[in-house]
């Protein structure tokens, strides 16, 4: 894999993605994690979690698990209240959130909730500025992360002028410019065309990053992910390998979840 400057200025190199993990650290530790809405609503109950380099794993569960509220708080959009939880062994609380937010690479359901400047280079360019990346380093980057997503003959184009396939991989090229840790995908198969979702999946795959995906696409979360964790009511119910989950007919139909007509997880 094609290597990205770290620091502007510097000589020092780094991957486009998952670099090693030098301290031993799991790329994601969270262990009793409980937060509730203003309203008292529990939206997340005692959740524990921990995900190695290089893993894959999806997030699955019904709506109103508290899918998001998790992902929500791996970056620090949402303070973590109650609980234990770090990014490669840094603690994601108020002190840390910008080399957090810089770890963790989220990218939206929504392409549009991400893409909003005049040019798909200047999306892409976005991110490693506001983490101080300028000149050469900062070309460098935005060119391995086009390239790395197939988007390099489009970075002068608008991003409003693509495909949805394409958006979406512009949009993670806005992460991947970053030189994240840890991706965390949300629906990322939500609105594509077959061929398109095939293709996103033949790049995650390429790049192989650390990964959790949170995902309504069973047969997407067989094809990407050797691990699944269902989260429902707040909580993690189960914790397996994916075919084995999927497997489970009951289990899913407990948790309101079902396979397309036909499928067979193998």
């Amino acid at each position: 894999m094609d290597e990205l400057n770290e620091k502007a200025g510097g000589t020092e190199t780094a991957p486009l993605i998952s670099r090693g993990n030098d301290a031993a650290n799991p790329v994601l530790e969270l262990s009793g994690l409980t937060y509730s809405y203003p309203d008292g609503t529990e939206a997340l109950h005692r959740i524990g979690l921990r995900v190695e380099q290089g893993e894959r794993v999806a997030l699955l569960g019904p709506n109103g698990a508290g899918k998001t509220t998790l992902t929500l708080h791996l970056n620090g959009i949402i303070p973590a209240r109650q609980g234990h939880l770090a990014i490669d062994g840094l603690e994601v609380a108020e002190p840390n959130l910008r080399e957090i937010r810089r770890m963790v690479g989220l990218v939206f359901q929504d392409p549009e909730d991400q893409l909003f400047m005049p040019t798909v280079r200047e999306d892409v360019a976005f991110g490693p500025i506001n983490f101080g990346v300028r000149g050469t380093d900062l070309e460098e980057r935005v060119r391995r992360a086009l390239e790395a997503v197939g988007m390099t003959e489009h970075a002068d184009r608008a991003p409003l002028r693509l495909s949805g396939g394409q958006r979406k991989r512009v949009a993670l090229a806005t992460v991947l410019a970053c030189d994240p840790r840890l991706l965390v995908l949300d629906e990322p198969s939500a609105g594509l065309e077959p061929v398109a979702r095939r293709e996103l999946a033949e790049l995650l795959l390429e790049l192989n990053p650390t990964m959790l995906m949170v995902t309504h696409d069973l047969p997407y979360a067989l094809q990407l992910c050797p691990r699944s964790v269902l989260l429902d009511g707040g909580q993690v119910v189960a914790d397996r390998p994916t075919a084995e989950l999927l497997a489970d007919t009951e289990l899913l139909a407990a948790h309101r979840l079902e396979l397309p007509y036909g499928f067979r997880p193998e």
